[in-house]
């Protein structure tokens, strides 16, 4: 395997300052001999982590950043279980509890900075720390979401969880797609309990001391949390915490796991940040955006996507090079069906930034690019929220990180990338490699299959989703009837309102329920449900004067990082794919051979 054909080196990192990579071989941006373990969706990993932290003891270490901390969310079925009684409980047993949540905008425009105070005054008061911290530039946010545990005297149960869950409301859902009953509001159509698709990975081994790199960088960065004299005056008048304590001496990393085959890069964004930088990145830190335009050079077969946004020319552009540099390449999107938020100001220009990305994709790869939604058994959509990537079983990512500007530049995300050391340079990827379990995983449940049923063949694999989505489009449209379209037929009923959690909200919420269960009820009369949750969608079909004002508020929602920089974000997610029309270059990625 050749393992920097994939990843970046140290100095493809472009970051001098950042610690990540001190503890690795010379030359070497990775560690190796990581077991590495997908989990799909929020219950089972809420599950696992209350009893990864309830048997953690004195001495042992809980540290974890946040988008979002909600203290009363339930990790279990158990009322008790709660985020912050759990993390209380473990500072109280004499383990040293550190979290970092974003601060947020005003929560008068429906964000939670209340929330992260609460947890953090409740795990304080136990003997842990968790702060917030407000050093993002101007409609930025930190995105990140991971937590490390580390043993005292036993690294061998250290394990550091990277992804996309959020310890917050809404996120408790499982593979049934009933959504978590601890709900936050959404657009209407998704109903009272929004089903939830979402991944996250546990990480044991050597990559697990990246991950705690990474929280110790920014909690001992000099910047202060917030520089904004309003919020700085606000946290003093509440007796806020705003003053990080040292952190022990950091462990060596974890030992190689006995049997583990999987090399781990930990990625991350920072964006640059005035007036003064992160110490550990001054000039910010791109290589999330740099190791996924490196992976996607490469490759030859099927690029798998699932992500809560797909926005932007740039993110169109990034996929588009390699579809038109690669004949047989496959694009297949997992992407929600409907953005989360209802109002038109809102949700418009997030449809004209998906509009823009598909596009692009559309018109490089034609039919050998497929964008899907999914619903759920009560024929509500499912929001999907996961971040993941899988080039041609080699590679995978899974991260905080969307496909669209912000996530490149703009806010801090991180992401673990993987490959199976068992690789070869000139074969197929090994079958039960992280990256192939992965996309066989996500793809099974899609499909109403079994992992073992999932086609291996990219091309296989590309119809049979196809097919799976065509069949169930057509038993939902024959219940519907002609006038049903695919991107409104749960909201068809819907009212429109911009009152957020309102009772006009919740009344149109339970109706688009009630109207996707008599939906399924005409659609039973005609025959079984086929298989599977998978829907078609095509690029957003908005008017002209709808693009017009969407184009104007979409850098609010998606800003570019790069902007007033020396550097382009064009030229950061372009795949160089030069060697893409060589034989020989095509056989060594996916070991075929020419006929």
């Amino acid at each position: 395997m050749i393992v920097d054909q994939w990843f970046l080196t140290p100095q493809e990192r472009q970051n001098p300052h950042s610690r990540i990579d001190a503890a690795h071989r010379p030359g070497e941006g990775w560690t190796t001999g990581n077991l590495v373990r997908p989990i799909v969706h929020g219950r089972p990993y809420f599950e696992e982590l209350h009893e990864r932290i309830c048997a953690t003891g004195p001495g042992d270490l809980v540290y974890f950043v946040d988008w979002r901390g909600d203290p009363d969310q339930q990790l279990t079925d158990d009322p008790r279980s709660t985020v912050s009684a759990t993390l209380a409980a473990a500072a109280r047993r004499g383990v040293d509890v550190r979290g970092l949540l974003w601060r947020s905008h005003w929560r008068r425009l429906g964000f939670h900075a209340e929330k992260s105070l609460f947890l953090g005054e409740e795990i304080g008061a136990a003997g842990g720390q968790c702060l917030r911290d407000m050093r993002v530039r101007t409609l930025g946010a930190h995105h990140q979401k991971f937590v490390v545990l580390r043993h005292a005297g036993d690294p061998a149960r250290d394990v550091a969880y990277v992804g996309g869950i959020d310890l917050c409301r809404s996120r408790r859902d499982d593979a049934a797609h009933r959504g978590d009953s601890q709900a936050l509001p959404m657009a209407a159509e998704y109903g009272p309990t929004p089903a939830w698709h979402d991944v996250q990975v546990a990480v044991q081994g050597p990559a697990v001391h990246d991950v705690e790199t990474t929280f110790r960088e920014r909690w001992a960065d000099s910047t202060p949390l917030t520089l904004n004299p309003g919020r700085t005056l606000s946290s003093a008048l509440q007796g806020e915490d705003q003053s990080p304590a040292p952190l022990p001496e950091q462990a060596p990393p974890p030992p190689p796991v006995a049997g583990a085959t999987s090399t781990v890069q930990v990625v991350r964004t920072y964006p640059k940040i005035l007036p003064k930088g992160y110490d550990f990145a001054p000039d910010g830190e791109r290589s999330i955006a740099l190791g996924n335009t490196k992976a996607v050079a490469n490759a030859r077969r099927l690029v798998y996507v699932e992500d809560q946004y797909f926005w932007s020319e740039q993110v169109g552009n990034h996929f588009a090079t390699a579809l038109a540099a690669n004949p047989e390449l496959r694009l297949v999107v997992v992407l929600p069906i409907t953005p989360d938020v209802g109002a038109p100001l809102g949700r418009t220009p997030m449809l004209y930034a998906r509009k823009l990305a598909l596009d692009a994709v559309l018109a490089a790869g034609g039919d050998r690019v497929a964008v899907f939604g999914l619903t759920n058994e009560s024929g509500l959509p499912v929001y999907v929220h996961s971040k993941v990537c899988v080039v041609d079983d080699r590679w995978a990512s899974v991260g905080s990180d969307n496909f669209n500007r912000r996530s490149w530049t703009s806010d801090s995300e991180i992401a673990c990338a993987v490959q199976d050391e068992r690789t070869p340079a000139d074969g197929p990827a090994p079958h039960d490699g992280f990256p192939s379990v992965l996309r066989r995983t996500l793809v099974a449940e899609h499909l109403g299959c079994a992992p073992e049923d999932v086609p291996e063949d990219p091309v296989e694999l590309f119809d049979a989703m196809v097919a799976a989505a065509s069949a169930l489009d057509a038993w939902i449209a024959g219940a519907a009837g002609p006038r049903s379209r695919l991107r409104d037929w749960s909201g068809r009923v819907v009212s429109r309102t911009r009152r957020r959690g309102g009772r006009r909200s919740a009344r149109a919420r339970v109706r688009a329920a009630r109207s996707a269960d008599a939906l399924l009820g005409r659609a039973d009369g005609s025959g079984g449900r086929p298989p599977g949750r998978l829907r078609r969608l095509g690029p957003p079909e908005l008017t002209a004067a709808q693009e017009r004002w969407a184009a104007l508020l979409y850098p609010v929602f998606d800003p570019d990082g790069t902007v007033l920089r020396d550097e382009d974000l064009e030229e950061l997610t372009t795949p160089d794919v030069t060697g893409a029309d060589d034989d020989a270059a095509v056989a060594s990625s996916t070991g075929a051979t020419k006929e």
